[in-house]
């Protein structure tokens, strides 16, 4: 997958189907808009998405927000998706100011070689976000792309939002947010070395350190399921500061994974998050720890 980041990289030589979003959260609705132009691969488009970098919400607001998909986790979805081209369009003041037709023709249809958009009713581009669905619309026939506009996602008959998807994952509510997502939540990272206390207690575990603005559901242990390269496993994960071992305060993801002993340090790997067991807790020494972690592994068992 090729990535575009800059202005001067804006170009590509062949046409493409695009699908315009902030893809933030790449929920259902998302995916609904990414199944369109994918399909257009049978007409010999190349595959592209345009989204912001930072996006217009941080931006606009001026400070971070908590990202349902890192940076890097969304690029690695894109590719797997099969996507030929993500632009990470460079929001800052002076591209925020473009004029939203400008927009339209020098840089979707001139540049990208748009030949088919797909955005959801709700768009908004260009400056003060005047650009909109109608906008689109009128220029699709002045500049001869095919346009596809699709309404928001509905589950039980609430819309699918990245707003509604942070909440849920806030509340810990795993299966709801997999239903929302169209998958499990995940945390990806390279495996780090930890203080080696599971190796010494039998419970060998392997850690990540999660990005500073990933969001985060409530510290505790959760049923999970680990991807390494091509193959999936059972797991049983650890969110928190680890409060009877630790003292630097430091947020980690602990991962016991069931029937494996290979060595993946500096490996990527990703944590897909399916349920809530329990909460953090502070224990009073390393053998309740490890009774409890027992515990943990039975009761994460399907």
């Amino acid at each position: 997958m090729e990535i575009i980041t800059s202005l001067e990289q804006l170009y590509t030589d062949s046409k493409t189907a695009l699908a315009m979003g902030k893809f933030d959260g790449i929920h259902l609705g998302h995916k609904k808009l990414l199944n369109l132009i994918l399909a257009q691969k049978q007409d010999q488009l190349k595959t592209a998405i345009f989204t912001f970098e930072p996006s217009p919400e941080e931006f606009f607001v001026g400070h971070t927000v908590k990202q349902l998909y890192t940076r890097e986790e969304k690029r690695n979805a894109f590719e797997k998706m099969g996507i030929d081209l993500l632009v990470e369009f460079p929001l800052n003041a002076e591209t925020a100011a473009t004029p939203p037709d400008e927009f339209v023709k020098k840089i979707l249809v001139e540049r990208l070689r748009a030949d088919y958009i797909a955005a959801g009713t709700d768009v908004t581009f260009g400056d003060k976000g005047r650009g909109d669905q109608y906008l689109l619309k009128n220029m699709s026939k002045e500049l001869g792309f095919e346009l596809c506009l699709i309404d928001k996602v509905m589950l039980d008959g609430q819309e699918v939002s990245s707003t509604r998807i942070r909440n849920e994952v806030s509340d810990g509510n795993m299966p709801m947010v997999r239903r929302l997502l169209g998958d499990d939540y995940s945390i990806s990272g390279i495996v780090e070395h930890g203080n080696h206390i599971g190796h010494t207690i039998g419970i060998p575990t392997v850690n990540i350190l999660p990005k500073e603005n990933k969001l985060l559901p409530p510290f505790g242990v959760y049923r999970s399921k680990v991807v390494i390269g091509k193959r999936e496993y059972r797991g049983m994960t650890n969110i928190g500061r680890k409060p009877t071992i630790a003292s630097d305060n430091q947020i980690g993801v602990e991962t016991y994974i069931y029937d494996f002993d290979s060595d993946v340090y500096g490996r990527f790997i990703e944590v897909k998050l399916e349920k809530f067991v329990r909460p953090e807790m502070k224990f009073s020494g390393i053998e309740e720890l490890k009774a409890q972690m027992k515990k943990d592994i039975g009761d994460c068992v399907i």
